[in-house]
């Protein structure tokens, strides 16, 4: 429940500020109308499934400046290539690498072959790599 809106200036309440530093709040915020979305940009780019979010469904584009934050998840990072970059990102790919099922659903997705170097990792995880064995025949 948001109790600020029940105050003329809730930015004037000890507590206000802060709690827009929160990335999920200042999403909420903007969603609601309460800030904009330049206003929350600054927070919302911090954590990778909302800057995720945010490019994919606000921007509808790349979000260069988000993407330091999204690359460090490799869930995120390997939708936010899917999705919004719709294309390899070398960047992101020392971290999407590090999960196994981010690493097959990258190579499947976004790849769309093998990836060698991601082996060992997807190896981690037997499902996974069934999956990927069975699909690159190995």
């Amino acid at each position: 429940m948001n109790l600020y809106k029940y105050f003329t200036y809730p930015e004037q309440l000890d507590g206000y500020t802060n709690r827009l530093r929160v990335p999920s709040v200042a999403f909420e915020a903007a969603q609601t109308g309460e800030i904009t979305w330049k206003q929350a940009e600054q927070y919302i780019m911090k954590d990778p499934e909302l800057a995720y979010g945010y490019a994919l469904s606000v921007l509808n584009r790349r979000w260069p400046e988000a993407e330091p934050y999204i690359m460090e998840d490799p869930e995120w990072a390997y939708l936010y290539a899917y999705d919004v970059l719709k294309r390899r990102w070398p960047e992101a790919e020392q971290y999407i690498i590090q999960d196994p099922w981010s690493a097959y659903s990258y190579a499947r997705n976004v790849l769309k072959r093998r990836w060698p170097e991601a082996e060992p990792h997807i190896m981690k995880d037997p499902e996974t790599w069934n999956q990927y064995r069975s699909r690159y025949n190995l």
